[in-house]
């Protein structure tokens, strides 16, 4: 029913990935495997219910269905096994603008608020771009594998940290983390009394055996000192539509947020975030248990190709999202020198690890949300770049 393999590359004057290559490399010969959106089409159910809206053909002020929270909550409950109640819901139009929000709730100007990094660069700017202070809690790369540093993560807890900003699957590593390490940071941010805010973006894209929990589930205090956010943007590829979900289960908290988003203005989503959100999930799991294991695929086809055609490299397998890090340091190259390899001689576009943060530095970040044919010329464009 949903043949991944049909699906091709949109060319759209619109579109970050496409467009953004032509920008800033004046040419369209580089193959575009850098933003975090994929290649497929979107389930035929958010597209006819966003051509149903556009045929009502009014399009003012609008208000939400009333059923969308439940639909939220029955996936949350589904799958994530987290039971959660419809008033705990507060729309946002992104995960990035729910931090902001998380950021000016909590925390004061001047405050310290932890990462993990290398980590999703607006973390940072988020924070600095509030007044905050960065604190990093770098993770740990054993064995092509990242841990977190807990002795590290304690200390910097208590520094004087007043907010853990948690990327959950992380991005760019791929981590899912288990059970036994969520409980470990809530149980030190429940000592120190830090919020927590679980940026869950991606917890939809999760690579068997590997199982994703919100923090936020696992204990009742972190329950009431947390804000989860989650999105149907990249389980579904509807990003450009803007709509997320923050779930606040402390009635303090959410008031607290409500009123940060009273002072810029926001009153909610767009009409057809709202219903594109609504029919993702509704609609969308027999689309995304289809996508699943053709996302493995393509991850276990990427990682046999770099152990036996690039050795100098080595992957991070990613146990949750559709990206990959990739550790080319073995290469002894510079940032520079990667990116121009890359560009002129492998015409292959991908995110540098650096812009994750220094801990990123020698590293890339490649997006396997494509056809396999595509992952492929991907692959061969990579060897051509290092070799």
């Amino acid at each position: 029913m949903f043949d991944f393999d049909e699906q091709i590359n949109r060319l759209n004057t619109d579109s970050v990935k496409w467009n953004g290559i032509k920008m800033i490399y004046g040419t369209e010969d580089i193959l575009p495997m850098w933003v975090a959106d994929m290649d497929f089409a979107s389930p035929y159910q958010i597209k006819e219910a966003l051509m149903k809206r556009v045929e009502h053909g009014i399009f003012g002020y609008g208000v939400p269905s009333s059923e969308i929270n439940t639909v939220v909550k029955h996936w949350v409950k589904r799958r994530y096994k987290w039971d959660i109640k419809e008033e705990w819901l507060i729309p946002s139009s992104g995960v990035v603008t729910s931090i902001a929000f998380a950021i000016q709730a909590l925390t004061e100007k001047g405050d310290k608020v932890l990462i993990q990094t290398p980590v999703y660069y607006p973390f940072y700017s988020m924070i600095e771009n509030n007044g905050r202070k960065i604190v990093k809690n770098p993770l740990v790369l054993k064995n092509d594998k990242y841990e977190i540093d807990f002795n590290d993560f304690e200390d910097k807890l208590k520094s004087g940290v007043k907010l853990f900003i948690l990327c959950s699957p992380h991005n760019p590593v791929g981590r899912v983390w288990t059970r036994k390490e969520l409980e470990k940071m809530g149980e030190l941010c429940e000592r120190y009394g830090v919020y927590i805010v679980s940026d869950e973006i991606h917890a939809d894209i999760i690579y068997e055996p590997n199982v994703h929990t919100p923090m936020a589930s696992l204990n009742r205090y972190w329950e009431n000192n947390s804000i989860t956010c989650i999105a149907p943007s990249k389980t579904f590829n509807i990003p450009g539509l803007q709509a997320s979900v923050m779930i606040i289960p402390s009635s303090e908290i959410r008031e607290k947020v409500r009123t940060v988003q009273g002072t810029i203005g926001f009153h909610g989503l767009n009409i057809f975030g709202n219903v594109a959100m609504e029919a993702a999930y509704k609609y969308g799991e027999e689309w995304l248990e289809a996508l699943l294991p053709y996302l493995q695929k393509n991850r276990d086809a990427l990682i046999q190709f770099i152990r036996e055609e690039i050795p100098e490299l080595n992957v991070v397998a990613p146990e949750g999202t559709y990206l990959v890090w990739i550790d080319c340091r073995k290469l002894g190259l510079s940032d520079d020198e990667r990116k121009e390899r890359l560009i002129h001689r492998g015409k292959l576009g991908l995110e540098p690890g650096v812009k994750y943060g220094t801990e990123g530095a020698g590293f890339v970040r490649m997006n396997i949300g494509c056809t396999y044919k595509t992952l492929q010329d991907g692959l061969k464009r990579l060897k051509r770049a290092f070799t």
